[in-house]
């Protein structure tokens, strides 16, 4: 929480300013703009309404370094808002996120109508920074070069009721070479297991039912307080929270992946039957390019230790395609992994440089065309095994959690959309009694398609719940006071067919 002496002194004057937030990048950064608007909420502004478009009195971007044109993008969003600011006095601007980090005081030369600019580290400031710069008429650059206050001890707005993130460790100490993340966000810094088990508890109290727990590099955690199990364990522990039906958790890194967090998996019961194993490439001379400290025997003995524990397991990976110096032997390499891992899902990412990263300084780019072709052969082969894994779906009765704005075409094909224990998402028809967001469906599964499944049948049960409860409560509140409530977490899982964000940098 924001000490007193950095509150703003007019937050009766801000009452009724409205805020926006535009984030980009990975799950870390969506979780940072949960904290930046609860922080804004806590400091009197209000959220704008949905479709405002730069029409709010603070536009907030969060941004991702990880893409080549990340910058040309935020630019360009900045330079559209630029005659908008200048119709209309008062307005602020505020630029976080790992590209502030990273540019710091280029933002502020390239876009001079920019207000404020805030890192990674020090999230807790923006509004006594927008204060100041309000106050003093200039624009406010302060970037943080280490963490000031873990992120879940500030105020958060959270999007939903029923599903939450829960941050467990800020930062990496991994150093693969097309990474820019561990720079701008730091080496590992872990929170102490009390205080996650504690904030789930307050989770589930709140109505939550399902967590995602949230690391650079999950299955690290316990590096930074002296233990190499103490990720298992939080797992363990997760299982003895009553009420807590659902854990998830995102991205592990193949190294730290150990036998312990398998048989945690399979042994306790409220973790799911999903993992996200980032594999990047199939080959080991890429995988030593890219200073990944596995290599393909590691990787695929990991899926198979898995699959033996937990059978019905759905994993899936991020890929990078044309990595400096992959030849076509290379890229074979890759594609005989994803026939034998069979992965339900895969983020599959055409190489481009990232300014800053010694794989852009790499002999032997790749051409675009290489890159394209390639891809594009990945894409089909991965998308002719998530079709014939999720055709293994059809017959199954599955328990559904619903979920609130996953079905794009919900409304027209008169569906529900819910997730499944192993995240796969599932449309099925809508029953004739009330079913909430939060609340569990019985279904059986009629129909696969490569990135969704369809129950066409009567929904076989409803189990209403807290979480569908709080959904109820939280939607009431809404509609009688726009700003919303501090509850919850947008949707958890990965979006079909490609996610904006994955797991961890969306390339670990």
């Amino acid at each position: 929480m924001t000490s007193s002496s950095d509150r703003s002194p007019a937050v009766d004057v801000l009452s009724t300013r409205t805020y926006e937030i535009r984030t980009y990048g990975c799950q870390m950064n969506v979780h940072d703009s949960e904290r930046l608007a609860g922080l804004l909420e806590d400091a009197g502004y209000v959220r704008a309404p949905e479709g405002s478009d730069g029409e709010a009195d603070v536009v907030v971007f969060n941004t991702c370094a990880v893409r080549e044109n990340a910058d040309n993008k935020l630019y360009g969003n900045l330079g559209h808002l630029a005659p908008k600011k200048a119709s209309r006095p008062g307005m602020q601007i505020a630029v976080g996120g790992c590209l502030a980090q990273k540019d710091r005081d280029t933002i502020v030369k390239r876009a001079p109508w920019v207000d404020v600019v805030f890192g990674t580290h020090n999230i807790g400031k923006l509004p006594v920074l927008l204060e100041r710069a309000r106050v003093q008429e200039e624009a406010q650059v302060e970037i943080a070069e280490s963490l000031e206050a873990f992120p879940s001890t500030l105020p958060t707005r959270r999007e939903s009721a029923y599903a939450a993130w829960v941050s467990i460790s800020v930062g990496c100490n991994n150093t693969c070479t097309f990474c820019i993340v561990p720079a701008l966000r730091g080496k590992e810094k872990d929170r102490r297991p009390g205080d996650i088990l504690a904030e789930i508890e307050a989770l589930v109290a709140e109505g939550v039912c399902e967590v995602t727990l949230l690391g650079q590099n999950v299955n690290a955690y316990g590096s930074d307080i002296g233990d190499r199990e103490a990720f298992s364990k939080l797992l363990r522990a997760c299982g003895t929270i009553d009420g807590l039906e659902r854990v998830r958790f995102t991205s592990p890194h193949p190294r730290d992946f150990t036998d312990d967090v398998i048989a945690a998996m399979a042994e306790t019961p409220n973790v799911m039957p999903q993992l996200h194993m980032p594999l990047q490439s199939g080959s080991d001379p890429v995988l030593k390019a890219m200073r990944r400290s596995y290599r393909q025997e590691r990787f695929l003995g990991i899926i198979e230790k898995v699959r033996a524990a937990i059978p019905h397991a759905a994993i899936s990976t991020d890929i990078i395609v044309g990595f400096p110096g992959e030849t076509e032997e290379d890229f074979q390499q890759t594609l005989h992994v994803v026939r034998e891992a069979r992965f339900a899902q895969a983020f599959t990412f055409q190489y481009s440089k990232r300014p800053g990263t010694p794989a852009a300084e790499m002999d032997g780019q790749i051409p675009k065309k290489v890159v394209q072709e390639r891809y594009e052969r990945l894409v089909a082969l991965q998308e002719e095994i998530s079709w014939e894994e999720n055709k293994k779906q059809v017959g199954r009765t599955l328990e559904l959690m619903v979920a609130e704005g996953e079905g794009r075409k919900d409304d027209t094909t008169h569906r529900l959309s819910g997730r499944a224990p192993d995240n796969r998402l599932v449309h099925f028809t809508k029953p004739d009694q009330e079913v909430r967001p939060g609340d569990v469906v019985t279904v059986e599964v009629t129909y696969a398609a490569p990135h969704h499944l369809l129950a066409e049948g009567p929904v076989l049960d409803v189990r209403r719940t807290r979480a569908g409860d709080a959904w109820e409560k939280r939607t009431a509140e809404k509609a009688a006071k726009p700003a919303g409530v501090l509850l919850g977490l947008p949707k958890v899982g990965v979006p079909e067919p490609l996610p904006a964000v994955t797991g961890g940098c969306a390339v670990d």
